[in-house]
């Protein structure tokens, strides 16, 4: 389930970002304390090995190693290379969720052109909806685990309202080994929204033109999706990635040891203090930030899963579907408010109320931030752009402001 914390940041003064630290649902923590957990186990092994079982000759050898790691840290552009990556992912995982598509604008133009109300047209568009979302819902039971958990099989949606028996058995009679068919019910939708212009249930010819155009946004959506499900970011952009951000740590685990051996010159511009002595706190926090920044790949590279941040497709089909139905009903049943005159229908120069619980809020109308501008009384004559006279030269015209 998606993590929302926006109310959280409401009151930017009230440590709204310091609290977030402390939550533990869907955090940094809950993502990485494992690998925080080896880190620190290794880095102490390694450390007591070097100071316990090693002597002199292999202290030597071991602190050798311990300055080529270091070195070798300094070339590999890890925040660099993760954190176009990162961006990179972040982008795409917004713009599957802007993919998503919505049907409420096929719903507002059925409601506008159908013209009956009886019956068989509510019947004609709770099908047409029907339709819609069944497009959409094949769609996410190919690419979303999730929603593929909820409707294994046909029959759950048969079972669900969302397709009869008898679309089943047309479903299925269509030969579907070397191709997919979520675009089938979009074909009924078509053939569906044909035969209502034939029995002249819309205005005009007009109407079922854009409510076509409209359905067609929403399939060309429904192939979108299955295409993010189908081209994945490249394996091997993904594996350089991994690979870079472990094979960095793993190098740091040496090369970030302490040396005890003060008093070899070996050891000269090796960055280290007594406080790394038993654990190198800065090394720590740079674990936190760029195992981080993968975790948040991993995360966000495929949203159509369970994780905490991936989206609610569920509760998504949910809506759809109750929208869907519950906007057809009130067009057909005529549930909407009566026409009235609104309460300042007689004022002109009126403003909304404001209780006193929230009067702060009411702030003055900003008219341009050089509205107050005050000019010395000798800067109020100007000059109009001059005149041609090839007699007398220039024509100089003064007014005030």
């Amino acid at each position: 389930m998606t993590v929302s914390y926006q109310y959280h940041l409401a009151h930017s003064t009230s440590g709204g970002f310091a609290r977030l630290l402390f939550k533990w649902r869907g955090s940094l923590y809950k993502l990485i304390y494992k690998e925080v957990l080896g880190f620190l186990v290794l880095y102490g092994v390694i450390s007591a090995v070097y100071r316990n079982l090693f002597d002199d000759y292999y202290q030597t050898k071991f602190e050798k190693i311990v300055l080529y790691c270091e070195a070798l840290e300094k070339m590999i552009p890890l925040s660099f290379i993760l954190g176009f990556y990162v961006t990179y992912i972040i982008s795409r995982w917004w713009t599957q969720y802007q993919t998503i598509p919505w049907p409420d604008k096929i719903l507002h133009l059925l409601s506008l052109y159908v013209s009956g109300n009886d019956e068989h047209d509510r019947m004609m568009l709770r099908s047409l909806m029907r339709y819609v979302n069944l497009s959409l819902i094949l769609v996410l039971r190919s690419i979303s685990s999730s929603v593929k958990r909820r409707f294994p099989t046909l029959q759950h949606l048969v079972d669900a309202g969302l397709m009869t028996t008898e679309e089943l058995e047309v479903y299925e009679s269509v030969p579907n080994s070397d191709i997919t068919t979520y675009w089938i019910p979009s074909t009924w939708f078509m053939q569906l929204l044909k035969e209502g212009c034939q029995q002249k249930r819309f205005h005009d010819i007009h109407a079922v033109v854009y409510i076509a155009k409209e359905f067609d946004y929403f399939r060309s959506k429904c192939d979108l999706l299955w295409s993010f499900d189908w081209i994945s970011i490249p394996l091997l952009y993904t594996q350089v990635v991994t690979l870079m951000t472990y094979g960095y740590f793993l190098i740091a685990l040496i090369g970030r040891q302490y040396i005890d051996a003060s008093s070899r010159t070996l050891v000269k511009g090796h960055l280290q203090t007594e406080l790394d002595k038993y654990i190198s706190l800065f090394t720590v926090l740079q674990f936190l930030f760029f195992m981080g920044l993968l975790k948040v790949a991993e995360q966000l590279i495929n949203p159509f899963g369970d994780d905490e941040e991936d989206f609610e497709l569920n509760w998504l089909i949910d809506r759809h579907t109750k929208v869907s139905y519950l906007g057809i009903d009130m067009i057909m049943k005529n549930k909407c408010p009566s026409l009235v005159k609104d309460k300042h229908w007689n004022v002109e120069n009126f403003s909304l109320a404001y209780d006193d619980s929230v009067i702060d809020l009411k702030k003055k109308t900003h008219h341009g931030s050089v509205t107050h501008m005050k000019f010395p009384r000798d800067k109020k004559e100007n000059i109009s752009a001059p005149a041609s006279n090839a007699d007398n030269g220039p024509t100089i015209t003064y007014f005030n402001v």
